[in-house]
């Protein structure tokens, strides 16, 4: 795929995957030992051959996720490689395992299996199968409780905690920056701006950005690191940058570290589940972490990566807040490796209480409807923080970015690029300007702007996939009717729409029971624990090339 010639920060595709020269060979020492010949067999066997005429076999060679993680030569993930080490054949061998403990009734080696399923998933198994939203979180429920899996949750859940802590981190942000001079504070009463305002019109922000050192790339070799002429605070860094999509957070690190601070350290749905999962969950059960085995379903394989980070993993107890992450496409072969090709004629069970977001009829238990957060299928992001900004920081209410009330919604360039300008009612004065950029491609324009210090955004949503998650790479592929399968566009127009069919809105502070989870887990709202528990961190990755020519692999 080409990009902007005017722009060419490195090699990109919005389709990743494993490259077919690697750019990270693995250092091998030469030594002075005089070195056998390579014979290969005819079933494609390596044999080493000595001078005395013995032969060895060779061992394939192999490359582990931490290999991958610790190299900075790809821009997200060699994903092929990733599914077979976080894959469904890890769940089913800790199914098994839990089956032998029980046979044997050894408890030692027996693990709570507890599995969250991301509501991207949820919708692209009801477009194909035509089914429900609800009818399919019954049936993917029966399904893994088939299996042997214990506890089975949804990342709707989840996100409400991410989207309130996101929405209090950016107010925080923009007070701060304010208060530091990095915004100008905007003009209520509808007046010209400020003579000095930001280029772009009295309705553009104005933002303190430095501007890094020149960035040289040459070919074969590694590029210099970004870095910024005047470090940047986190606390007061604009604009904000959603943090949900590990495409997007493994890129920024491997490849302009200087976008760091800007990054909301809100941790994502999937990572804030397997906090909930490991730590709140387990002392319920009176279990440990490592007693636990967490599995994700998602739409999109950045998600293993994700799951790997250091970041996420307790030294103390030697395990993962999510072990395995498995997408929807890993789910439907597991369908069929289980004899079932139909997911239409699987039982129901009722959702689990806890971390599901259902409401269930007060006389029978029955699960009635789904509960949502209003915004976009990938989360939500872009409208929950507005809505919520517009509130807290100028008491606007009733702002609601679907129906472009109290706001104007403006697509640019592309499809994938949306602006979302806040103004003072009757006069146009700016008070806030969001953003949504899907896509490599937009997300190198936002970069540049960045960079520059001409980004007019206070909080843009990134996501690396074009349409965002709910077209993510681990999602289900369209069906085919007489071998002709539907138009990409439209099949990511229906997956869409299931994701709102049937269920209900609500805003994350109505959900009773985050109230509680705040109160009686986290000890309150910003609290070391909730820090903990809910935020994270961005490590800038060294890119040092042990072999600038690139051999091929």
């Amino acid at each position: 795929m080409a990009f902007s010639g005017a722009l060419t920060l490195s090699d990109l595709n919005d389709f990743i995957s494993p490259s077919q020269a690697c750019i990270k060979p693995v250092e091998v020492a030469k030594t002075a030992e005089t070195q056998g010949a390579i014979k290969v067999d005819n079933s494609g066997s390596y044999y080493e051959v000595s001078q005395d005429g013995s032969e060895t076999k060779l061992e394939t060679a192999t490359i582990s996720l931490n290999d991958c993680l610790a190299c900075s030569g790809c821009i997200t993930s060699a994903e092929s490689v990733l599914v077979t080490l976080q894959s469904q054949e890890e769940l089913y061998s800790i199914l098994k395992q839990n089956k032998i403990a029980i046979e044997t009734n050894d408890p030692s080696t027996h693990r709570t299996v507890v599995v969250s399923i991301s509501p991207q998933t949820r919708a692209s198994f009801a477009a194909k199968y035509q089914q429900t939203p609800l009818q399919v979180a019954r049936k993917l429920t029966w399904f893994f409780k088939s299996l042997g899996v214990h506890s089975v949750f949804d990342t709707s859940f989840s996100r409400d905690l991410a989207l309130l802590e996101t929405g209090r981190e950016f107010v925080d942000r923009y007070r701060k920056a304010i208060a530091k001079g990095v915004l100008k504070p905007p003009n209520m009463n509808g007046s010209a701006a400020p003579a000095d305002a930001a280029a772009g019109g009295s309705g553009d922000m104005e933002v303190d950005t430095p501007k890094p050192k020149k960035r040289i790339i040459r070919r074969g070799a590694a590029a210099t690191t970004d870095e910024p002429a005047v470090a940047v605070e986190t606390e007061s860094a604009m604009p904000m940058l959603a943090s949900a999509c590990p495409g997007w957070i493994c890129y920024a690190e491997k490849t302009h570290g200087y976008m760091l601070p800007y990054i909301s350290e809100t941790k994502s749905p999937q990572q804030i589940m397997g906090s909930m999962v490991k730590n709140h969950f387990g002392s319920q059960l009176n279990l440990n972490p490592d007693q636990i085995y967490h599995v994700c379903v998602m739409p999109c394989y950045d998600k293993k990566l994700e799951a790997s980070r250091s970041d996420f993993y307790s030294d103390l107890y030697k395990t993962r807040d999510v072990d395995c992450v498995i997408t929807s496409t890993e789910v439907e072969k597991m369908f069929s490796e289980q004899g079932q090709t139909d997911m239409s004629v699987f039982g129901e069970l009722d959702l689990d209480l806890g971390y599901n977001s259902v409401i269930k009829d007060p006389n029978t238990g029955a699960d009635q409807v789904l509960i949502g957060a209003s915004g976009n299928a990938s989360g939500g992001f872009l409208e929950y923080v507005m809505q919520y900004a517009a509130r807290e920081i100028f008491g606007i209410d009733g702002v609601d970015v679907d129906r472009a009330v109290g706001v104007e919604v403006k697509t640019v360039r592309n499809s994938d690029f949306r602006e979302v300008t806040l103004e003072v009612p009757g006069s146009g004065e700016v008070l806030l300007k969001f953003a949504a950029a899907y896509g490599f491609r937009n997300i190198q324009n936002l970069v540049r702007k960045v960079k520059t210090g001409k980004s007019p955004y206070h909080f843009v949503e990134v996501m690396a996939c074009p349409s965002g998650c709910i077209n993510g790479g681990g999602q289900l592929k369209p069906p085919g009717d007489n071998f002709v399968a539907v138009p990409l566009k439209d099949w990511i127009a229906q997956v869409d729409g299931q994701y709102r069919n049937g269920v209900l809105a609500r805003k994350p502070e109505e959900n009773p029971v985050l109230e509680q989870l705040y109160r009686e887990w986290l000890g309150g709202i910003d609290t070391p624990k909730a820090r903990e528990q809910l935020r994270t961190g961005y490590h800038a990755v060294e890119q040092n090339l042990v072999n600038p020519l690139a051999v091929k692999w």
